[in-house]
């Protein structure tokens, strides 16, 4: 049977937890009732050899409430020689807040004694130990707890487990303290009630199984930091922590559980216990340097003013701090003035408080004359502490300042300090919920005995001597509303409702630090209901500031940009790139830009996309109304020498090589300067398919027309040699007939072009570029090639025959400014080619109309400017006799 109780201690991870515990109650319960007798001579508990006793503070009752309370902050470890039993560690640095949680458990046990209703015919009384804050001699308390009156430490006899006459320990404060304790309390099944460990640590059932608190977990204090931190959008913020399993715990689920939602850990800083001062230094100086306006110091009130005493040093200033539940209240920080102007602003999560009646008068009752000092051994340091004096005739410790006696008229009334202040009752109101829970859990059992209890638990022990495992048994199902409203039971955690007071650090009129309650976080709200509730207006933050402060790694990114994450940096460190030209963001902090439709382009701001601007040669441009001003003045000038020519119709310049065909030319070089407006202006289907054809045809009717000049020039020479008859082949008639031959060859081509192809208007949208260019597309590029091939064709003979006649012997012979002409006509369209394939968009329109009027000038200029110049400046020479006149031929 010794075998079975052993392996019934350790619980597996397989097995389902609520059934597991029941099991194991029930089975404790039939094991008791067995073998209750054989066991006890079995079992001894007995003190180890050389140890020493720890302080205690207790008092008998029927039933003994276990206490462990971290009276002092830390312990000054002896010397080891090793030679001879090292002396008790020394506990120093009296703690005054934790002494008023040891007091106000005594005055909870008190007022359930002297009232009598909850547990009427039953006596509770107390055994407080002092943890010291350290892990070792919480150890040690809890031991002591477990051993028997006349023995204060235990050891395991035969594998046996040996039962203590304390059936529940209340405490410890700190985590660090009370993941020993429970490890060594669960292995008994002895229940745990803390009222300050939040480590998310301990709501594991199979590692702590009789582990419950009072004190919300961690996991609900870091859902509320991190809710915080959301609703006031800050995305870069810094992590201390204290170096115990209640600071590291808490920061490193902080640290995940706020990158969640895309937030980043400027820093994640550990504050170690011993405080160097380097080392506080160096995170001071992480915290400068990191950039973080808002720091989350996740620590307990010792390590938290370690670091603001070194933040005071080196005149840190401008950070808004959070804190932890741990500190978010405490006086040690609160009361004084060096710390106000880098606290003020502070928020941080508070456990919901109470006035509890009563308690400051208990408090200020104490006094060495009311009670026997032997019997309090926590009296002494705290009244030597308050006061500053000594009692008795105590020797002097090493290393301790000489105090001068105590004259016995000292009264805690006339002073003001942490001890006495219950303005902010939230841990001493959790010590008092645990003792109460206690006893509702102890009357509970009560009834079990009565015959209300469930079966095989009605084998209880009696109230007065009541097991551990019964009584953690009962603690789980605790469910009561107190005299305050507030309900207290146990999850299946052995954790309580999480509900948080939000609190902000105001300097008051008077100058003190104030508590303003700002908000609430519940736990407990359902789904679709908001856990947490702020009043923002309520806030001042740092240097009374009223505006929320923004801490990120970078600002945002307004419209018109994007983020790009800077390498080796956190995601929340970006720069803001400008949108490139065409893309658009309409909204802050966008991760991409979005590009425009293709009819579309963005503004200069980048915030919106706007239809483009549809661009084409018009005759509102500049190049548009230039080239239009050309091409008028080109045909004015031509209509120009049509009326000179026709006033000069009967002179013998005019009427030489036939003088039809010149107005004929001058017609069609008229048509050519009017053809190249056609290439300007809004391009739709009739303009596009004119364009083209009407410059292809006229030119080939104006190159016809000096084809047949030429050939007539020729001619005409070679009818001049004896015995020649050539000229009756190249009369009037046959020069109309090859003019008609020639432009008809063209008019067929464009025919079939249109039909089969035709010039469209076209729409070119480059991604790069703010413009819709409007354009004619060619339609079939072998039919512009046939119709430019076919001028071209005409030009090049047209300009061999020009210059084969070039040096005829007459003294005005046309065929040189044919030939002049010709070569003009051909260098321009020769160059056209390249310039109008390179030329872009609507440039290349202008290229066209270039060489059209360029080419149109030619010919006007070089055909008939001389001719005009002798009919308008040189009449003598505008003769029969003149022009008939032979000329030295070299």
């Amino acid at each position: 049977m010794n075998f079975l109780k052993v392996a019934l201690m350790k619980p597996k991870a397989s097995v389902n937890l609520p059934d597991y515990v029941h099991l194991h109650v029930l089975l404790w319960g039939i094991l008791s009732v067995m073998f209750n007798q054989v066991e006890t001579k079995a079992q001894q508990c007995k003190l180890i050899p050389g140890s020493m006793s720890l302080p205690v503070l207790q008092r008998h009752g029927d039933i003994t409430l276990g206490g462990l309370f971290s009276l002092h902050d830390m312990v000054v470890e002896p010397n080891r020689l090793f030679t001879t039993m090292p002396p008790h560690p020394r506990c120093t640095r009296f703690n005054f807040r934790t002494f008023r949680w040891m007091q106000t458990m005594i005055f909870a046990i008190e007022e359930i004694n002297r009232e009598g209703k909850l547990l009427p015919n039953v006596t509770l009384g107390y055994k407080i130990y002092d943890s010291c804050s350290t892990p070792y001699q919480a150890l040690k308390a809890a031991m002591e707890l477990m051993g028997t009156e006349q023995d204060s430490e235990v050891e395991m006899v035969d594998n046996h487990m040996c039962h203590g006459t304390v059936p529940v320990v209340i405490g410890d404060g700190g985590s660090t303290q009370s993941l020993v304790v429970a490890r060594f309390l669960g292995a008994f099944n002895v229940p745990q009630v803390s009222y300050f460990s939040s480590c998310a640590c301990l709501s594991n059932k199979i590692e702590y199984p009789a582990f419950l608190r009072t004190m919300p977990s961690d996991l609900f204090q870091v859902d509320a930091l991190v809710q915080l931190v959301r609703h006031f959008d800050w995305t870069w913020v810094g992590v201390i922590a204290g170096d115990d399993a209640y600071g590291r715990g808490g920061a490193t689920i902080f640290d995940n559980e706020v990158q969640k939602f895309g937030a980043c850990v400027a820093l994640h800083e550990i504050i170690p216990k011993n405080h160097a001062r380097d080392a506080m230094a160096a995170i001071v100086s992480r915290i400068r340097s990191s950039g973080a306006l808002v720091v989350l110091v996740f620590a307990v009130e010792q390590d938290a003013a370690a670091l603001f005493d070194e933040a005071l040093r080196q005149g840190l200033s401008g950070i808004h701090w959070l804190a932890s539940e741990a500190w978010s209240t405490a006086s040690v920080l609160s009361t004084p003035k060096k710390y106000q102007h880098i606290l003020q602003g502070t928020i941080g999560l508070a456990i919901r408080r109470a006035q509890i009646p009563g308690l400051q008068d208990f408090l200020l009752r104490l006094h060495p004359s009311n009670s026997d000092a032997s019997e309090n051994p926590f009296l002494i340091p705290f009244w030597e502490e308050v006061f500053g004096c000594r009692l008795g005739e105590r020797t002097l410790m090493e290393n301790e300042n000489y105090k001068p006696p105590c004259s016995g008229t000292e009264d805690l009334k006339s002073i003001k300090n942490i001890y006495n202040d219950v303005s902010q009752l939230r841990i001493s109101y959790n010590v008092y919920k645990a003792v109460y829970a206690i006893a509702h859990a102890i009357k509970a059992m009560k009834s079990c005995n009565d015959g209300a209890g469930p079966f095989l638990l009605q084998a209880c022990s009696e109230a007065t001597n009541i097991q551990p495992w019964q009584l953690l048994h009962y603690l789980k199902e605790v469910e009561y509303t107190n005299q305050f409203g507030d309900e207290t039971m146990f999850d299946q955690n052995g954790d309580p409702v999480a509900m948080y007071d939000l609190v902000n650090w105001q300097l008051g009129s008077n100058g003190e630090m104030q508590f303003i309650t700002i908000g609430m976080f519940d736990g407990t709200a359902p789904a679709g209901r908001k856990k947490l509730q702020l009043q923002d207006n309520n806030i001042l933050w740092n240097d009374n500031k009223t505006m929320v402060p923004q801490s990120e790694c970078s600002s945002p990114c307004p419209s018109g940009t994007r983020k790009a994450i800077r390498p080796n940096f956190p995601v929340c460190c970006h720069d803001c790139v400008v949108c490139r030209a065409g893309e658009i963001s309409n909204r802050t902090n966008s991760i991409e830009c979005l590009r425009c439709l293709p009819l579309f382009w963005s503004n200069v701001e980048r915030t919106a996309c706007f239809p483009k601007e549809v661009d084409f040669l018009s005759f509102s441009d500049t190049m548009g109304k230039t080239l239009t001003t050309v091409a008028l003045l080109g045909s004015l000038c031509t209509c120009w020498v049509i009326f000179i020519f026709s006033c000069h119709i009967s002179t013998p310049i005019v009427r030489a090589n036939n003088s039809e065909l010149s107005f004929l030319l001058l017609f069609s070089l008229n048509l050519c300067f009017l053809c190249s407006l056609t290439f300007i202006g809004r391009p739709s289907d009739w303009s596009c398919m004119l364009r083209h054809t009407a410059f292809g045809i006229t030119f080939v009717l104006c190159i016809s027309c000096v084809l047949g000049k030429t050939i007539v020039v020729l001619m005409a020479f070679k009818a001049s040699l004896p015995g020649s008859n050539l000229m009756k082949w190249f009369g009037p008639v046959q020069q109309r007939a090859i003019i008609t031959l020639s432009t008809l060859v063209q008019v067929i081509i464009c025919i079939i072009w249109l039909t089969v192809a035709p010039p469209t208007p076209q729409k070119l949208m480059p991604r790069e570029s703010a413009i819709v260019l409007l354009l004619c597309d060619e339609g079939s590029a072998l039919g512009f090639a046939l119709v430019l091939g076919y001028i071209g064709l005409l030009a090049c003979l047209c300009l061999f025959l020009a210059f084969l006649a070039r040096k005829l012997p007459d003294n005005f012979n046309e065929a040189k400014l044919i030939t002049f002409s010709m070569l003009i006509f051909c260098a321009v369209w020769v160059a056209f080619i390249p310039a109008y394939i390179s030329s872009p968009g609507k440039y290349s329109v202008a290229v066209e109309i270039f060489a059209i009027l360029a080419s149109s000038y030619g010919l006007l200029a070089c055909i008939f400017a001389p001719k005009c110049y002798i009919i308008l400046l040189r009449p003598e020479k505008n003769s029969r006799k003149h022009l008939m006149s032979k000329t030295n031929v070299q």
